[in-house]
């Protein structure tokens, strides 16, 4: 029995209103577990590679001219990918950087 056939295209039909039902049902229940947990002051994500303390030295630093980001990143223990993170070269906080400092 293939999807041409026109008890093939019911059950494939069938089949496919429950897949969508489950995905609804799953998010739904997901939604409220994160909403209960809020609640309860738990936060969900993965913890910020920085402090406030080192983003700012990021920051400062980067606003400087002369500073080597290789050394920069040496004595805070990153990569040069996550400094680029969290601080554009032109020293402006990018998105982690302004979480980091707003939470």
């Amino acid at each position: 029995m293939g999807t041409t056939t026109p008890a093939g295209k019911l059950v494939f039909g069938i089949f496919a209103s429950l897949a969508e039902f489950e995905r609804d049902l799953i998010r739904e229940l997901t939604i409220a577990d994160l909403a209960a947990a809020r609640a309860r002051g738990r936060k969900g994500g993965r913890k910020f590679e920085l402090s406030k303390a080192q983003v700012r030295l990021a920051q400062a630093a980067m606003a400087q001219r002369d500073t080597i980001v290789a050394a920069l990143c040496q004595e805070l223990s990153i990569a040069r990918t996550t400094l680029y993170r969290y601080v554009s070269p032109k020293s402006v906080l990018r998105d982690n950087g302004l979480r980091v400092l707003n939470s």
